[in-house]
Parts: structure tokens; C-alpha cells; sequence
């Protein structure tokens, strides 16, 4: 998520008549780049190793974010500013766009991946995807190019992340510095998939509902029943509550909500008849 904001911020000062779609596109290329190159571990190693080599490298993305002057313009505070950014007249990021508009704008550009995403897991890749997921070796022997198969889950999901991030700090945090890409985002990444459902499109949706609803909830339903909370109450019991959560799915449903919805489909679909 970082490479794809600080690569958006370079494209459109370098640039300042670029398009913002363009500057996005090009944004998740430089992410899917730097998500290859981590990712050439994947070849040799698997499983726990393989993520714990994947957080060892946002170490090393968040220091160059902070050592490497360039990425934000030599700037005194360390941080990247979004710009005023104009599209068919309307002024969709930066200080003077309303909320509303950049509200339209990433959920047209969600529509567009998630269009996508769809669309290639259903295809032929996605297929070499899941018989790499289940069994490596098997996959190999029908003649399946393990490298290339790695390789490319890596530059796809580093594109879209890439992408992810460029909106996330254009279109809503206004400004960011390296401390935004810690590893606290990565985790919550990380249970949104897991609570979600692993390998599930669907399931990053409900996952991510989830995550941004559950403080929320927290602290609206007690305020119903007259018992307010403190607002670091609420946190820490987001906390307690999530890692519940992640506990309780991955020994009673590792494929997450999205399996639990569609258990819930299936039985509404034969409803009311038991078979």
C-alpha cells in the first residue's frame, strides 16, 4: 500500500496534467514490481516462513519511506501532501474535494477491481491458482508452472494493494507518512482476510464490513441501553473482541464469513424443505 501512494504522489507532482485513473494504474505496476521481487521467497519457501519474509520486507519499505528524501519532495516534515486534482472540472482529491465526490470516485474504481478480480479467479488463472493453493506438488506434475503461477498471484494482489493504497491516502487521509504503512495496517489487512475467508473475493468484503463496524457497534449498543463507554474502552474491547473473532474462525471456520454465508444461501435456497 505504501509503494502505491508514494508512487501516485511521484506521478502526479512529476506529472501534474496526469490523469488520476492513469496515475493510479501506474501506481499498482510500481507496487506489483516491488510485490515480485518479495515475493521471488515463494519459490523456495512456504506457509508461516513465507510470511514472516513478507513483513520482513515492509520493514524494509517503511525505512526507505522515511530515509529516502526524494519519494516525498524533500519535504521538512517527512510527510506527502495530496494535491488539488481536477477531473472533467471537478475537483475529486486533495483540501478543496468535497467528501462526497471522493466517495463516488473510489467506489466506481472498487466496482472496476472488483469486476475484475471476479472475473480472474472464475478464468483459467484463477483455477492454477487454487491447485497451487491446495496441493503445490500435484499441480506441478499436471504441468503447471509453479513459478510463474507464484509470481503472478504475487504481481496481481501487489497491483491491487498498490492501487488500494494510493486511494486510501488520496482519497481519504489527505496526507501520510511512513509510520501510516506500519505493521498495524498490515495485521488489519491480514484479519480482514482472515475473518473474511481466505481466497475469497466476497469474503475481504464482509471481512473489511466487519472491521469497520464492529467499534461502532461496540459503542452503540451499550449507549442504547444507558451504560456509555470511554472511548479507549471501546478500543481495547475492539481488540479483545477481534482476536476472538480470529480465534474463533480459524479452528471452527477457517474459510471464514464468506463459507458462513454460504451455508446460510444454501439452506435459504432448499428452505422449507429439509433435503
Amino acid at each position: 500500500m505504501g509503494v502505491g501512494a508514494y508512487a501516485c504522489y511521484k506521478l502526479t507532482t512529476i506529472f501534474p496534467d496526469l490523469n488520476i485513473v492513469v496515475a493510479l494504474a501506474l501506481s499498482g505496476f510500481f507496487s506489483a514490481s516491488v510485490g515480485m521481487a518479495f515475493g521471488l521467497p515463494s519459490l523456495r519457501i512456504k506457509g508461516f516462513y513465507l510470511a514472516i519474509a513478507t513483513l520482513a520486507a515492509q520493514f524494509f519499505l517503511v525505512w526507505l519511506f522515511q530515509k529516502w528524501a526524494w519519494l516525498y519532495n524533500y519535504s521538512a516534515s517527512g510527510a506527502i501532501q495530496v494535491p488539488n486534482i481536477q477531473m472533467f472540472g471537478i475537483t475529486v482529491a486533495g483540501a478543496r474535494a468535497s467528501a462526497m465526490t471522493q466517495y463516488y470516485f473510489v467506489l466506481c474504481v472498487v466496482v472496476a477491481i472488483t469486476f475484475f478480480t471476479i472475473n480472474i479467479t472464475r478464468g483459467r488463472i484463477g483455477r492454477i491458482w487454487k491447485s497451487v493453493r491446495d496441493m503445490d506438488i500435484a499441480a506441478e506434475l499436471v504441468g503447471i508452472n509453479l513459478m510463474k503461477a507464484k509470481l503472478l498471484a504475487f504481481f496481481v494482489s501487489s497491483y491491487i494493494v498498490g492501487i488500494a493504497g494510493a486511494l486510501f491516502v488520496f482519497f481519504w487521509r489527505g496526507a501520510a507518512e511512513a509510520e501510516l504503512f506500519d505493521i498495524q495496517l498490515s495485521f488489519r489487512v491480514l484479519f480482514i482476510a482472515i475473518i473474511g475467508g481466505l481466497g475469497s473475493v466476497l469474503g475481504n468484503f464482509l471481512g473489511a464490513m466487519l472491521i469497520v463496524a464492529l467499534p461502532v457497534l461496540i459503542g452503540w449498543v451499550p449507549s442504547a441501553f444507558g451504560l456509555p463507554l470511554s472511548s479507549s474502552m471501546i478500543e481495547h474491547l475492539n481488540v479483545m473482541i477481534i482476536g476472538m473473532l480470529i480465534i474463533g474462525f480459524l479452528i471452527l471456520e477457517p474459510h471464514g464469513l464468506a463459507r458462513l454465508w454460504g451455508i446460510i444461501r444454501e439452506k435459504l435456497i432448499i428452505w422449507p424443505f429439509p433435503h
